[in-house]
């Protein structure tokens, strides 16, 4: 027996996840509440839409009426003004009709394009006040995937099922009663078919559901894998180490699951309309069958059979589209679920109520008792975002215990110590990129937990290692620190961060595109551009993790004066990477395992032989000289 490929354990891995426990949702009432708070502000469009779809069911059923006394005009041998005012009248409702048509789809495509927009920037929205852990574990694909292909499904349950529902079923009983006034044998025999409808839609209805929620899923799972190897730095980091035939392959597998999922929702969808065609076409037989040999037996006139049987066609028809509403109401509620499950992730970083406002003037920091234990996957992610059967409830370990320490206004104090000490954890508390799991961290004597993100914002910046740009020009990634800022303000920011002469180089200045995540520019360019940001936002507290790390000595140093000159008014607190920042800060903090174990200026660390000379003779000794 020959062992399956890595490729194909992945494929049916992933096949198990979707089928055994994603069953698509049920219809309940709190879901209903939900859809209908979105429709709530289009109500009075939708009171439009609906009328105007009963007005037209009625004309649909007047113009049968009319052809079968046509008819029967015309094998009664006139008179022909009556059949020309008939056939006008006839012109006169599809006229009416077609007015109908247009203005149900202008009123059905701004409702359904309403309601696609407040979904989606009601996940938008919500996603963006969710914390840092929350983008660390989520597949960006997949929300992607939420906001477009779910959101598009959801808004279908508005602009087509409901007026599909509403028209289909005012015609089906409008049909039904001019039927049995001109002959209920013939309506009753024809109806006998009728419970066949039912058959199909049972029997297929949850299948194609079921076969959608999986296609939601795989198209999500295709859609982050194309996200990541097709940014700048995956396709970099495939052409690197990766194989371009197993990407291709693994790619394929997933492509190959929607494509046959494709083909038998495909096929479900036609057996469907083919039985319920049929059992139209036999009923149709069967009316010109009776109703004919009626009207030879004097029983009926021509014009009542070929009014019966257009008739018919305006009750099976109605009746088909009503059988394939439950499977569209089905598939819009399973878009609507996973539309909902983003909103129902509340963030675990949430701003206050009431905050409190930050005192005027320089603002000093304080860390208080802080520790600090990463949440468990459950609390911040959801599993269908992950792509995995089940999130972890487990709670991280504690890694920072009982931290404390204090920056007075304008000070300047170092973290130093080995990867993976917490340093970086230590820094992210104070723009809350986490929470604190006890203990406090204060500016200005107020709790970050009280302050209101905006005045947080204002009051600390943060330059990381890995500084995000977008793809866009230098100035838009600039104006997100400061939107006001004029041209002026950009260029002494990018000159502050010796960007200048790179900046005349490039052919569009400052409308320069700079490609995703800065990948037209260097490594040593791109943080530069990220310490330019921070220094127009000119925040009275700083937070740098190893925000020089990617400079040589040159840049760096010239970087390090202009940084230099911010920091001179500002609260720093500073992750060091190289000796200038250990040596001018005003406290240097040693962090191991979570812990400060050593504190002080440069000096007297260095003469104590403790961890800090330790670290300073293997990563900072040879900067020294």
């Amino acid at each position: 027996m020959s062992t399956p490929s890595p490729q194909a354990a992945m494929y049916r891995a992933t096949s198990s996840r979707r089928t055994a426990g994603d069953a698509p949702a049920r219809i309940t009432r709190a879901t209903l509440r939900r859809i209908a708070g979105f429709a709530r502000p289009h109500r009075a469009a939708l009171t439009a839409f609906l009328a105007l779809s009963a007005l037209a069911s009625v004309l649909g059923v007047l113009t049968p009426t009319l052809a079968g006394r046509v008819v029967n005009l015309i094998t009664g041998s006139g008179p022909i003004s009556a059949i020309v005012a008939l056939a006008a009248l006839m012109a006169g409702l599809a006229l009416a009709d077609a007015a109908l048509t247009l203005a149900n789809r202008r009123l059905s495509a701004g409702i359904g394009e309403g309601i696609i927009f407040d979904l989606r920037t009601a996940v938008f929205d919500h996603v963006q006040r969710m914390p840092a852990a929350f983008f660390s574990r989520t597949r960006t694909g997949a929300l992607v995937s939420r906001l477009n292909s779910d959101v598009m499904g959801a808004q279908r349950a508005f602009s087509n099922t409901l007026s599909g529902v509403v028209t289909n079923l005012i015609s089906v009983v409008l049909t039904l009663v001019v039927m049995v006034t001109i002959s209920w044998q013939v309506t009753a025999l024809a109806l006998l078919l009728v419970p066949i409808f039912v058959l199909p839609t049972r029997l297929l209805a949850g299948r194609l559901a079921r076969l959608q929620f999986e296609t939601a899923d795989l198209n999500a799972a295709m859609s982050t894998r194309m996200t990541e190897r097709f940014s700048a730095g995956g396709a970099i980091l495939i052409k690197l180490f990766g194989s371009p035939a197993r990407e291709s392959a693994e790619f394929a597998l997933r492509a190959g699951r929607v494509r046959d999922i494709g083909v038998r929702t495909a096929m479900l969808q036609a057996a469907f309309v083919t039985a319920l065609t049929l059992v139209s076409a036999l009923a149709l037989a069967l009316v010109y069958g009776l109703g004919g040999a009626q009207a030879v037996l004097g029983h009926l006139d021509a014009g009542r059979v070929v009014a019966l049987a257009m008739l018919l066609t305006r009750v099976y028809t109605p009746l088909t589209m009503l059988a394939n509403a439950r499977m569209d109401i089905t598939s819009a509620i399973v878009s609507f679920e996973r539309v909902f499950e983003i909103l129902d992730l509340r963030p675990a970083i949430r701003e206050p109520e009431a905050p409190r406002p930050l005192p005027a003037g320089p603002l000093a920091v304080r860390y208080d008792g802080v520790r600090f234990a990463y949440q468990s996957a459950s609390e911040v992610s959801l599993a269908s975002l992950e792509d995995v059967e089940a999130l972890d409830p487990r709670a991280g370990e504690e890694v920072l215990h009982g931290i404390s320490f204090d920056i007075p206004a304008g000070h300047t104090v170092a973290l130093v110590g080995s990867s993976g000490a917490g340093k970086s954890t230590l820094a992210s508390l104070l723009p809350r990129l986490h929470d604190v799991t006890a203990g406090a961290v204060s500016v200005g004597g107020v709790d970050v937990r009280e302050l209101s993100f905006a005045d947080l914002r204002a009051a600390v910046g943060m330059v990381s290692q890995d500084g995000h740009l977008f793809h866009e020009s230098i100035r838009e990634n600039l104006l997100l620190a400061a939107p006001a800022a004029t041209d002026e303000q950009l260029r002494a920011a990018v000159e502050a961060a010796r960007l200048g002469e790179v900046l005349a180089e490039l052919p569009d200045g400052l409308d320069t595109v700079i490609g995703e995540r800065g990948y037209r520019l260097s490594g040593g360019e791109r943080q530069r551009l990220t310490i330019a940001r921070m220094l127009l936002a000119a925040p009275p507290v700083v937070v740098l993790d190893e925000a020089t790390s990617a400079l040589d000595s040159t840049n760096e140093a010239a970087v390090q004066d202009a940084l230099a000159h911010v920091m001179e008014h500002s609260t720093a607190l500073v992750i060091a990477h190289r000796l200038s920042t250990v040596r001018s800060a005003d406290e240097i903090l040693v962090i191991e395992h979570g812990a400060i174990v050593e504190r002080g200026p440069h000096a007297r660390l260095l003469v104590a032989g403790g961890r800090y000379a330790q670290l300073y003779e293997t990563q900072f000794a040879r900067q020294d000289g």
